[in-house]
């Protein structure tokens, strides 16, 4: 039914989420590092620290790395030299590890949907991703 957008957990402001989605106009494909068809949600992160438009995106933070977004050749680099680039991960407690743990009926707020992601769209929080019917 109902949606609620995606958010970014590396974007705190408002501006800053308006500039995560302007850097989204960039990307052109989605490479999933895993079979993402069994994932209720996956966690959607806008990293700014690339250095690199093509090649994966490395992941220092907890979970692992399930996917990534890949620039367009000519996607500009910010000021410092690097690229606004989309993570997708998941933690060792989530619903796609532990079924009847934690988030059995609920999702994490950086959770999306990953039948929803495709490049340039930030990927939206449904039903599915949440286990249930979404809160009001």
């Amino acid at each position: 039914m109902g949606r609620l957008a995606g958010r970014a957990t590396a974007s705190s402001s408002g501006g800053a989420l308006l500039e995560d989605r302007a850097a989204l106009e960039h990307e052109e494909q989605i490479i999933w590092t895993e079979d993402v068809g069994a994932f209720d949600y996956v966690r959607q992160t806008v990293a700014r620290l690339s250095t690199t438009r093509r090649r994966p995106v490395g992941w220092n933070g907890t979970g692992r790395r399930v996917g990534y977004s890949v620039l367009k050749s000519d996607a500009p680099s910010g000021d410092t030299g690097r690229f606004v680039r989309r993570v997708f991960w998941v933690k060792d407690y989530d619903r796609s590890e532990q079924p009847d743990g934690t988030y059995k009926t609920s999702a994490p707020s950086e959770a999306v949907d990953p039948r929803t992601v495709a490049p340039g769209v930030m990927g939206e929080l449904t039903e599915r991703a949440w286990g249930g019917p979404l809160p009001d």
